[in-house]
């Protein structure tokens, strides 16, 4: 065998080895894929999505499916192989890690924020969806997570409105914050919370962590409202991103028939207290659960527009949804008629 052969076969082997090396080493970068919907109308583990107290229901046919992604967790190995794959795929898509997470952020971080976000909207859906019954509905403070082994872990709860801490009174979050910073360290600090309707005086001692004052909680906006309407759909789904389709599953549920017919909408969008839908991630992995899932009407907050222009959905119509009240309408309109004319992302 010549020297050159040799050689050869040497820079092939080298060469191999370098390519098995970048396939298998993680590389910062994010993919999305389709996940699957649920139906809020329906029941988990035995018990209603939607569940009311204090006011009649109505449980018609239909079904209004949020629509979920898989994404890759912070901390999450994503190799060349992964990348390619979801490259090639026309339901998947590939972001740089950057641009979805922040440079420090982790599993847990993650999926804190995530818990939050899923009370914020929660809350922000059933808020809207009384306002468009004509209810009022008041602005409170409460607490949208309690981080475990910290001084509120067992004391106080999520959703519990936020009234007094030690000698303030509670108007914003910050007063929360303002309010624990101003404590003593290890000492008890008594809060005044609303919770299932009844006053509850609870004690909690701040603790120094890395060097600031903690209790362990993360209050934000909330509300009071005439009546108890929750949305339980697990732990496995986080985020904010089915704000609007919550809000439409609690309007269904207070009023007489099917919103939607008797058929299957499914949707994505965030939501305001004022109703107002924002953009999500991933809605083109998500128009694509959609369609496996039967969908005939799927609505898209105005800012996802610009994702959505000449994507081929086939038989299920993209209607645009720049409010709670708008997506209303628009589902009434194309039960009476499935060829109305109804909002588009192709509207100027």
């Amino acid at each position: 065998m010549s020297q050159r052969t040799i050689a050869g076969l040497a820079a092939v082997s080298l060469l191999l080895g370098l390519v098995a090396v970048v396939a298998t080493q993680p590389l910062a970068y994010v993919t999305y894929r389709p996940g699957p919907t649920v139906d809020i109308l329906a029941s988990r583990d035995g018990n209603e999505i939607v569940q009311v107290s204090g006011h009649e229901v109505y449980r018609d046919d239909g079904e209004l499916r949020l629509t979920t992604i898989y994404v890759d967790q912070p901390q999450e190995r994503v190799t060349l192989a992964r990348l390619l794959s979801a490259w090639v795929n026309t339901d998947e898509a590939v972001y740089p890690r950057s641009a979805v997470y922040a440079p420090n952020e982790t599993d847990k971080s993650s999926d804190a924020e995530s818990a939050v976000q899923m009370v914020s909207s929660q809350d922000a859906a059933i808020a809207t969806a009384l306002r468009e019954l004509g209810y009022d509905v008041q602005p409170e403070v409460e607490v949208l997570y309690v981080e475990k082994k910290l001084p509120a872990d067992g004391k106080l709860k999520v959703r519990d409105i936020l009234l007094k801490v030690g000698d303030t009174e509670i108007a914003t979050p910050q007063d929360v914050v303002k309010a624990v910073d101003g404590a003593p360290v290890d000492q008890p600090l008594t809060f005044l919370v609303r919770r299932a309707g009844k006053e509850v005086s609870v004690e909690v001692e701040p603790r120094l962590v890395e060097g600031d004052k903690r209790i362990g909680i993360t209050p934000g906006n909330g509300f009071t409202f005439p009546f108890d309407v929750s949305v339980d759909i697990g732990d496995a789904i986080g985020g904010p991103s089915a704000g609007l389709m919550f809000s439409l599953a609690i309007y269904d549920t207070l009023t007489p028939g099917s919103l939607t017919g008797g058929a299957v909408v499914a949707g994505s969008g965030t939501i305001d207290a004022d109703g107002n839908t924002g953009p999500i991630g991933g809605i083109q992995q998500k128009i694509a659960g959609a369609e496996a899932a039967d969908a005939k009407l799927f609505l898209v907050a105005a800012g996802n527009c610009p994702d959505t222009i000449g994507l081929d959905t086939g038989d299920m119509r993209l209607v645009k949804a720049t409010t709670m009240h708008d997506a209303v309408n628009a589902i009434t309109s194309w039960v009476s008629d499935p060829d109305a004319d109804l909002p588009t992302c192709e509207d100027k």
